[in-house]
């Protein structure tokens, strides 16, 4: 899925969600820490970077099964190198943690994924070289030597990281010792992760966001899971049924993940109801928002296109300002051929919406840019050029199928 043509539509109809990219990626590292069957249910396996990771997995020596929503890993004899020259994700970051902390070495190639802004690996060489172990680059790889178990100690994240937080727990999981992350960034899909590798055998405690103790052990054992729903993918079709004037019921809605978010879009105009696992939006109408990005329970930077659009499509001044990637604008620039009127001040987005939308050919410039886009090209006049859409089949499964079901014609 290179380029996506798109008109005008109205979403009308139900929609299940897929299990989460960003904890469904995660699992799948944990997978690397035991000799032992992992089975993983509601797995996002069509996504191109659970693909990647996939792949990443069998060239180490795991063998992966898949089938519809379900993942099942063994293992053979894994290879604490993994050598790759096709597309790399920035979870190898992660996978380097698996490595060091199970066998006292790694290679990895250096990270891939959206470039937002300066997304620098500097805090995870620290948590390694904090535990103990050697870190370097090499060849366009990233390399890790330990001399024995990696040593548990007080992990200070000078910010609220997910990445970082994640690496520390897995690395702290088969480290000697206790490990004490401090500062970490608690959102659903790092619990999500820590839920399954405590069923694995490890020892990890949550202290709200103040700190997380990890209690090391020195093996752990398979696993049976499931992963929870994606609430950046139920966001966008909440967005998209407002922005739409359309009527679509979310299946396996996470409210308790999507509660200050929710607020904001119910404030704004958006009309819905709770169904019993679901969540109804009848269309509504959009009002000018004022957003800021920030760690969880507040809205994450990956929302802020979506908020964008909804804020295009609103009458009056929109304004949004990213704390965690400051300037992460590029798709307002794609959004302005098809007539967005908007304005850089510092790092503040202005929106100056109710313009009426035209189709374009446009660029997913990143993966949330590209579904941004797609949301756009449904409410604008004319058809709606997409190039480089494999960025949004990164994070968004059966995307065709999806919008077919909800009366989008592509």
């Amino acid at each position: 899925m290179d380029t996506l043509k798109i008109a005008k539509a109205r979403l009308q109809g139900q929609v299940r969600l897929s299990g989460a990219k960003n904890s469904g990626l995660k699992l799948l590292t944990a997978s690397v820490l035991t000799d032992e069957p992992v089975e993983i249910y509601n797995s996002p396996n069509g996504l191109l970077d659970m693909q990647v990771h996939i792949k990443m997995l069998n060239k180490m020596g795991k063998t992966c099964a898949e089938a519809d929503g379900y993942l099942k890993i063994l293992e053979n004899n894994i290879n604490p190198e993994l050598l790759w020259d096709e597309r790399s994700i920035r979870n190898s970051l992660l996978i380097l943690g698996t490595l060091t902390t199970r066998f006292g070495k790694g290679k990895v190639p250096l990270p891939g994924g959206c470039k937002l802004g300066e997304r620098k690996y500097d805090l995870h060489v620290m948590i390694l070289e904090q535990m103990g172990a050697k870190v370097w680059e090499e060849d366009g790889y990233l390399c890790t030597k330990a001399n024995g178990r990696l040593q548990g100690g007080d992990i200070h994240l000078s910010m609220r990281s997910t990445g970082a937080t994640e690496n520390a727990i897995l690395c702290a999981t088969l480290a000697k010792g206790t490990t004490t992350v401090w500062n970490p960034h608690i959102r659903p899909e790092i619990i999500d992760l820590i839920t399954m590798l405590n069923k694995m055998g490890a020892k990890i405690k949550v202290f709200g966001q103040k700190c997380i103790v990890v209690e090391g052990v020195k093996k752990l054992s398979g696993v049976k899971h499931r992963v929870i729903p994606d609430n950046m993918e139920a966001l966008t079709w909440a967005i998209g049924a407002v922005v739409t004037n359309g009527d679509v019921e979310i299946l396996d809605f996470p409210f308790e993940h999507l509660e200050v978010p929710l607020i904001h879009v119910r404030e704004s105009g958006m009309k819905f109801y709770k169904g019993e696992n679901s969540l109804i939006v009848r269309g509504g109408e959009a009002y000018p928002i004022d957003i800021s990005t920030g760690p969880y329970p507040g809205i994450n930077s990956d929302m802020q296109p979506l908020f964008a659009v909804f804020g295009a499509v609103s009458q009056g001044e929109s304004r949004i300002i990213d704390l965690r990637f400051p300037g992460r604008y590029g798709y307002a620039k794609e959004l302005a051929k098809m007539g967005m009127d908007y304005e850089i001040d510092g790092d503040l987005l202005k929106i100056h919406g109710g313009n009426p939308l035209t189709g374009a050919t446009v660029t997913a410039l990143d993966l949330r840019a590209g579904i941004a886009l797609v949301l756009a090209g449904l409410t604008a006049e004319g058809e709606t050029t997409i190039e480089n859409t494999w960025q949004i089949g990164r994070g968004y499964e059966n995307l065709h199928d999806k919008l077919n079901g909800l009366g989008v014609k592509i």
